[in-house]
């Protein structure tokens, strides 16, 4: 006796279609859940930079969660200037990007080509090991279109959809994607869309101060001290200057460091609140 008829002979009929129902959309919900593998999968962190400085904030926050003891052996990649069709003036990250992940992170703004190349290279290396990849969108999906077609090209009968899970939070992101690009990256990747991190009480940690957050106290380590110090100088320098984005909340001594909620959701971590939160999570003693 199959589901349904075992179904029918519970409840009566006019009832099988709204239990159906529920038992597909939980079917559904949990297929959307996030099972990163910390022992075999790959993260990627794509950062577009430009041309809101939130980044050079976000950057700083996945240095800070790689140093909790939960994440030291994370297979992770960070890629900075993987930016889509948006106008304005790039904001240089270079300097923030050595400090926190040293060699392990690319510069897809200038060199864009080995940046797509090193960026496959990897994902082949993590799914011959049968490892999944996931994508933090931190930004725009054109750089991931393009380095999953290159892979695609090159690897022609792989299940993309099985291996590789792209996130992304914000509708602005995707409205400055390179239309073909996004309908191309929807389509052939596992794409999860979560709610914007911009925002506090929406399901998804709301990584966006509407003033200071009191982050020094809780990291009590002289390297991430450092980074921080660095992506708010960083952030001041470039806010708003030269008609870049204006990010209000970090003209107002706030932090905005939203687009990691992404990264939350991939490693399970959408219970955090906000900010304050975070960083009471991430404490380091």
């Amino acid at each position: 006796m199959n589901e349904i008829s075992i179904l029918k002979s519970f409840f009566p009929k006019f009832k099988v279609i709204i239990v159906i129902g529920i038992l597909l959309l939980g079917i559904s919900i949990y297929a959307q859940e996030p099972a990163f593998n910390i022992s075999k999968d790959l993260l990627l962190v794509q950062l577009d930079c430009k041309t809101d400085i939130d980044d050079l904030h976000t950057a700083a926050g996945l240095a800070t969660l790689l140093h909790y003891p939960d994440y030291k052996d994370l297979n992770y990649f960070a890629i900075a200037g993987t930016y889509g069709i948006q106008e304005g003036l790039y904001v240089p990250p270079n300097e923030l990007m050595k400090l926190a992940f040293g060699k392990n992170w690319a510069d897809a703004h200038n060199k864009r080509d080995k940046s797509i190349n090193l960026v496959v290279e990897k994902v082949k290396k993590t799914i011959k090991s049968s490892g999944s990849v996931w994508v933090a969108e931190a930004g725009q999906s054109d750089f991931t279109a393009d380095w999953v077609k290159k892979l695609v090209e090159e690897n022609p009968s792989l299940n993309v959809k099985e291996k590789i899970h792209v996130v992304q939070h914000s509708d602005w992101n995707e409205s400055v994607t390179e239309p073909t690009k996004l309908k191309y990256a929807q389509s052939i990747t596992d794409y999860h869309k979560i709610a914007d991190g911009n925002t506090v009480g929406n399901g998804t940690p709301g990584l966006k101060s509407e003033g200071k957050v009191l982050w020094e106290s809780k990291l009590n380590d002289n390297h991430l001290t450092q980074i921080w110090n660095t992506a708010i100088r960083l952030g001041n320098l470039y806010n708003g200057k030269d008609g870049r984005y204006l990010n209000e909340s970090v003209a107002k001594n706030g932090l905005d460091f939203s687009d990691l909620s992404e990264v939350c959701y991939i490693l399970n971590l959408m219970s955090i609140k906000d900010a304050d939160e975070f960083f009471t999570y991430f404490k380091v003693d």
